[in-house]
């Protein structure tokens, strides 16, 4: 690992230490809402251009943190770089979000080259290193992947949505499902290894979407690829620390926590906290979960949220943070007014006032 772990309260907290504040970060923290993003987006032609320019990653990936003083940066990216990287055609349709080529039977699997994954991903490992040279010793840096179910859920239907023909398939054709996954499973592996060799000081899986899932499909689809990933990298990299995203999990979530091997677990906005810290081991750091559509809104409720969440937690290994990416219209004085709240917040005090509205 990068850096040393007493230097980092995020690494910490994944090592298990309850730290307070609770370091803070934010899904999605480096992007539209922030005016110095939207004005170097108009320079970079196309998001897939602003990702793979190393120059223009970095200073997007380094804006939240200069602004806000935020405990961990996360790598500007995208989780569609990959299959892009592997020769699966990729665009951004403005206001639709991204369009794939679809993968719709195993000629079109197999059309894709993993030994181009390399070479496609270089500009990202640039940016991961310039991004640690650009950081504050105590700041951690985070690398992050798709998990292999959310990232075929768009390999297969092609676009973003409910993922029907993914879905489908799951039924209809599992031994395609399968391998998409397997593909997706050892490029992760490799993709996320490589970020590690250039100075991120942990990662992050994302399945946005493994709550779409029925419990069995959820273990072979979500668990068992993610626990490969882990065992994986941590043969590759002993000690490093991985945080688990299973979006909309339910109780599946514990037995997410309980077989994939991870450090912590990102919370959805449908999560109880304290519930969960009473349930999970506690080794495992709890990461989350104000609602991203509060922290747009402000005022006097985003104050008690951003206090009950902390408060609930006190005492358990927490990284305070959203249950989902910050949303575009966002107004960046919210973000700060929380940061500032969550760091005035004394140990042990019981606090009944709340965040001004900005």
């Amino acid at each position: 690992m990068t850096g040393q772990s007493a230097e980092k309260p995020v690494l910490r907290v994944l090592g298990g230490e309850a730290v307070w504040p609770p370091p803070v970060w934010l899904m999605r923290q480096a992007g539209r809402y922030l005016p110095e993003y939207r004005k170097l987006r108009e320079t970079a032609g196309n998001f897939i251009a602003l990702c793979t320019t190393p120059a223009l990653a970095t200073e997007v990936t380094l804006q939240p943190v200069r602004r806000f003083g935020m405990d961990a940066a996360i790598l500007f990216s995208d989780i569609l770089i990959l299959p892009w990287a592997l020769g699966q055609k990729l665009r951004f349709a403005e206001g639709e979000g991204p369009r794939l080529e679809r993968i719709d039977g195993l000629p079109a699997l197999e059309a894709l080259d993993p030994a181009a994954l390399r070479r496609g991903t270089e500009p990202v490992m640039e940016t991961v290193a310039r991004v640690r040279a650009g950081l504050a010793p105590e700041t951690t840096l985070i690398g992050f992947a798709g998990s292999p179910f959310t990232v075929a859920c768009y390999m297969i239907d092609g676009r973003g949505g409910d993922f029907p023909l993914t879905r489908a398939t799951a039924y209809a054709d599992p031994a395609l499902l399968a391998a998409v996954i397997e593909t997706v499973t050892t490029a992760t592996i490799d993709y996320l290894s490589w970020q590690i060799e250039a100075g991120a000081d942990c990662v992050m899986l994302f399945d946005s979407w493994a709550g779409l899932l029925p419990p069995d499909l959820f273990r072979a689809h979500v668990i068992h690829p993610t626990a490969r990933i882990v065992e994986q990298l941590r043969t590759r990299h002993p000690g490093i620390r991985i945080i688990g995203f299973p979006r909309l999990g339910g109780l599946m979530t514990l037995s997410y926590i309980a077989e994939t091997g991870v450090d912590g677990v990102g919370m959805d906005t449908s999560v109880d906290p304290v519930a969960l810290a009473r349930l999970a081991p506690r080794r495992v750091a709890l990461q989350g979960n104000l609602d991203p559509l509060l922290l747009r809104a402000g005022g006097i409720s985003l104050g008690h949220a951003v206090e009950r969440i902390a408060r609930g937690l006190e005492g358990h290994p927490h990284i305070f943070n959203l249950g989902h990416g910050i949303v575009p219209d966002t107004p960046p004085e919210h973000v700060a007014a929380v940061i500032e709240r969550l760091r005035s917040l004394e140990p042990g005090e019981l606090e009944e006032s709340a965040l001004a509205a900005t």
